[in-house]
């Protein structure tokens, strides 16, 4: 998870990082874990894939775009990468394209992806080329169907420029309580303007100022129960045309 704007007395491009249970990271500037304390990866398949129609809508998709706030680890990244190989069509092609401030070094991703062996392959792939200094946008070419691109620096003004447009979004910021921004009503405006009609977005806040945000910003909202027993989580569809 991350975020989308600067936390009082940070200016660095690197946020305050520490290391919780030996291998789960930890944001000591907006006091939240990069992940689920239960089990990251599950969450992953709950909220964000599951919650977007996924792998299903792969199925009879020859393109895909999902769009994510917060990189992270790249814990999403490796998992929907996984699970696309497994559920994609010949000559079927994804680009996953997520928006981070504080992008992690190659040996942080590594450490903080350690803990699941069922993504051993993603995280080797995603690791070896990870650059020294990663800052603009970050390309990297997973397999010959699968495009990773990681954009470097505040979310809205990258998202205010960029041209692309999005089949389902993660939005996976850093806890709304902790980085307000990251789930601000323009951001949510953007997010649903890049949205192709018919697209969709899932996360795992349920705060009710995120939800009225969404509402506002002209998505249909459903909400479902939450990963491990958290009581909601939020997904939803942008009208069609």
């Amino acid at each position: 998870m991350t975020h989308s704007s600067y936390p009082p007395g940070t200016g660095d491009t690197q946020a305050p990082l520490t290391w919780h249970d030996g291998d789960m990271p930890f944001s000591t500037a907006f006091g939240d874990h990069f992940y689920c304390q239960t089990d990251g990866r599950l969450e992953c398949g709950h909220v964000f894939l599951a919650g977007n129609g996924l792998p299903e809508r792969w199925k009879t998709a020859e393109t895909f775009t999902i769009g994510e706030l917060g990189f992270g680890t790249g814990l999403n990244a490796c998992e929907t990468w996984r699970q696309w190989k497994a559920h994609r069509i010949a000559g079927a092609s994804l680009h996953f394209v997520s928006f981070e401030l504080f992008p992690m070094q190659a040996d942080e991703i590594d450490r903080a992806l350690s803990r699941w062996p069922e993504i051993d392959a993603e995280r080797q792939g995603l690791v070896a080329h990870w650059p020294t200094d990663p800052s603009g946008i970050v390309t990297i070419d997973l397999d010959d169907q699968t495009r990773l691109s990681v954009v470097c620096g505040d979310a809205f003004d990258n998202l205010s420029t960029s041209p692309l447009t999005f089949d389902a979004w993660f939005l996976d910021g850093f806890a709304p309580s902790r980085n307000s921004a990251m789930w601000s009503a323009e951001l949510m405006q953007r997010v649903h303007d890049t949205t192709k009609p018919g697209g969709s977005f899932a996360t795992y806040a349920a705060a009710g100022f995120v939800r009225r945000n969404l509402i506002a910003a002209g998505f249909d909202l459903e909400r479902r129960p939450g990963f491990a027993g958290k009581r909601e989580m939020l997904c939803g569809v942008r009208r069609s045309a």
